[in-house]
């Protein structure tokens, strides 16, 4: 049985299997299809043609964009935002000939916050770190760092951003976000944010 809360909004295009839990203020545009155990957190937008599941989760506030398809093994943390066309895997050596048992499914992390471009591809196994930025059309083979920005094909390192996607400029270790201000602290190659 479905928990669909009455603001939300699917298209009639769209298609639920049983067992899916959409919060409040979720907006799932045309030719969607939502499969079994999915959960949709609040106020998702969903553009069209997107599959999502078996047993996804999908953040609050996040955005995925038109032609994504979300696979068991992805989970998106709160406020993602996901291009058009981006690729997930979830099986490192895929044959058609051999079926892959769901406990093969390889995890792929979205932390919070992250961006990902349009027709980028995340190769699974790998994290997207919290404020992260995958510039369109980059093929992630590892994880990002929080508040990294990767490109390229492979991606590859370009430098830390804020939560506003702005250049971080570190003195002494130390950089202030220009989106709300934040500080933040640059140790042995890891950002983190200093606790106020």
């Amino acid at each position: 049985m479905n928990e669909i809360h009455p603001s939300a909004f699917i298209h009639p295009s769209s298609y639920l299997d049983d067992s899916i839990c959409i919060q409040e203020g979720v907006r799932i545009w045309h030719f969607c299809h939502l499969l079994e155990y999915t959960h949709i957190g609040a106020h998702v937008s969903i553009g069209q043609n997107c599959v999502v599941g078996p047993r996804v989760s999908i953040g609050a506030g996040s955005k995925i964009q038109n032609n994504v398809s979300l696979h068991e093994g992805v989970e998106c943390q709160d406020q993602v935002f996901i291009g058009p066309s981006v690729v997930f895997t979830n099986v490192l050596r895929p044959r058609s000939f051999i079926k892959t048992p769901s406990s093969a499914f390889v995890p792929t992390l979205l932390k919070t916050g992250c961006s990902i471009g349009a027709n980028a591809t995340i190769i699974c196994g790998v994290s997207i770190g919290a404020y992260a930025f995958v510039a369109a059309g980059s093929v992630v083979t590892k994880s990002v760092p929080d508040f990294g920005m990767v490109k390229g094909n492979p991606a590859r390192f370009v430098r830390f951003v804020d939560k506003a996607l702005k250049p971080l400029n570190f003195v002494n270790n130390r950089a202030q976000d220009s989106f709300d201000g934040s500080v933040y602290i640059l140790e042995d190659q890891v950002v983190r944010l200093l606790e106020s």
